[in-house]
């Protein structure tokens, strides 16, 4: 619709920019991560425009002051919004299912933001032990230092839930699929019992996307993501985004970043939206290749476990299936040896490339045990299951023959 009002209320000093879609509710998800957002200058461009540009220019004395005050809306400065950012926090919204997206400059941005907006001193949060390494130094070490309370339980174990939800809680963190071991929570029973307790409910969605699993619609109140990771697909930018009901984001989250400043540049949130165009196409042949590569490692000498969210012997199948339509693109699996026979296995790839990030159109793989994980410290990673033989696999977009020609190859090295 031309001339139509602007997604998320805002115009720019001439009001050039239009909506091409007043409302793409009504198109299936592929559609919606291709047209989502988009906004149109004057000039009518096929591709959405990048506006790099720190500040925007006023009519007059009066236009600005109104700005400032709130009684018209116009963008003001690229730190409280950008119309290339807009349409990127647009199109994420509507694919996940939120009331509104807040783009930021990464993931752990997104993370830090979710929750030190809500957060105070003398409040109490409770979180699943299986987290990211950085998120969980966020909550075993920055927290505590504000004065707030931090306790951790097993994710997968409900009865842990229960026991630190019986008492009042105000904010709960989890991941699932959790990295790297793809366990999975009862985002279900787990947000009833937050609920109850006073908590919102912090989702981290970054495995499993959001279209393998959308926290929403389980009863979790936000949900934050790397974009980085399948979002941008391609391992060209840093971004993340937090996406939630639209009273807390307003009145709690975009006051934070506002004024603290984890601003998502123009030209990433532009990087992310193409990124977009082709996440479904990606995330689905990704996932296809990831089942089938974890049928072929466990079945592999040298091989002693693999772990993959919607095979048969993991251990929250049935979980997995009802949460997600899809295992997702991560497969974590042992091998003999321990550390010494990790590192042989990733010194024997010639294909897969070893590097600490995922979601990527290239196959990646990490050691979590010295690298994503390595300071949580090594009884952390017991209680984990992150033992030295853990690697994790992240499967791109390549032939699926070659990637197990490659492991095969590269688990031959445990018999040499």
């Amino acid at each position: 619709m031309r001339g139509g009002p602007l997604l998320n209320g805002r115009a720019n000093a001439t009001g050039a920019l239009t909506e091409m879609t007043s409302n793409t509710a009504k198109f299936r998800p592929a559609t919606r991560l291709v047209h989502g957002g988009v906004q149109r200058s004057q000039h009518g461009e096929t591709s959405e425009a990048i506006f790099l540009t720190s500040g925007f220019v006023y009519d007059n004395a009066e236009q600005a002051e109104a700005t400032f005050t709130g009684a018209v809306q116009h963008y003001q400065y690229s730190r409280f919004g950008n119309p290339t950012v807009a349409m990127l926090e647009q199109r994420l919204a509507e694919i996940e299912g939120a009331d509104v997206c807040c783009a930021t400059a990464t993931g752990m941005a997104a993370v830090n933001a979710a929750l030190l907006s809500h957060l105070k001193c003398g409040d109490r949060m409770v979180a699943s032990r299986a987290l990211f390494g950085s998120c969980h130094w966020i909550v075993s070490t920055l927290l505590p230092r504000y004065g707030i309370a931090t306790e951790f339980v097993d994710g997968g174990d409900l009865d842990q839930w229960r026991a630190a939800l019986s008492r009042p809680a105000n904010l709960v963190l989890l991941e699932t699929p959790s990295n790297p071991m793809l366990e999975m929570v009862d985002l279900r029973a787990v947000s009833d019992l937050a609920h109850a307790a006073g908590a919102i409910v912090v989702v981290d969605n970054v495995f499993a996307t959001p279209l393998l699993q959308q926290p929403l619609t389980f009863g979790a109140d936000v949900v934050v993501y790397s974009c980085t990771k399948h979002i941008d697909g391609q391992g060209r930018v840093l971004g993340g985004a937090v996406l939630g009901g639209e009273k807390w984001m307003n009145e709690v989250l975009r006051p934070f970043i506002r004024n603290t400043g984890p601003t998502l540049s123009a030209f990433n949130a532009w990087l992310l939206l193409k990124g977009m165009e082709t996440l479904a196409l990606r995330v689905d042949a990704a996932s296809r290749a990831a089942a089938a590569i974890a049928d072929f490692l466990a079945i592999q000498p040298g091989v002693s476990r693999v772990w993959y969210p919607t095979r048969a012997d993991h251990p929250q199948h049935d979980l997995a299936v009802a949460q997600m339509s899809a295992g997702g693109t991560l497969v974590t699996f042992e091998v003999a040896g321990g550390k010494a026979g990790a590192f042989a296995v990733m010194n024997g790839f010639g294909l897969i490339a070893i590097s600490n990030n995922l979601g990527d159109s290239k196959s990646l793989a990490t050691h979590p045990a010295t690298t994503t994980h390595m300071r949580i410290g090594e009884d952390e990673r017991a209680r984990l299951g992150i033992t030295d033989g853990v690697i994790r696999l992240s499967v791109g977009l390549e032939d699926v023959e070659d990637l197990k020609e490659d492991l095969a190859g590269a688990l031959s090295k445990l018999r040499a």
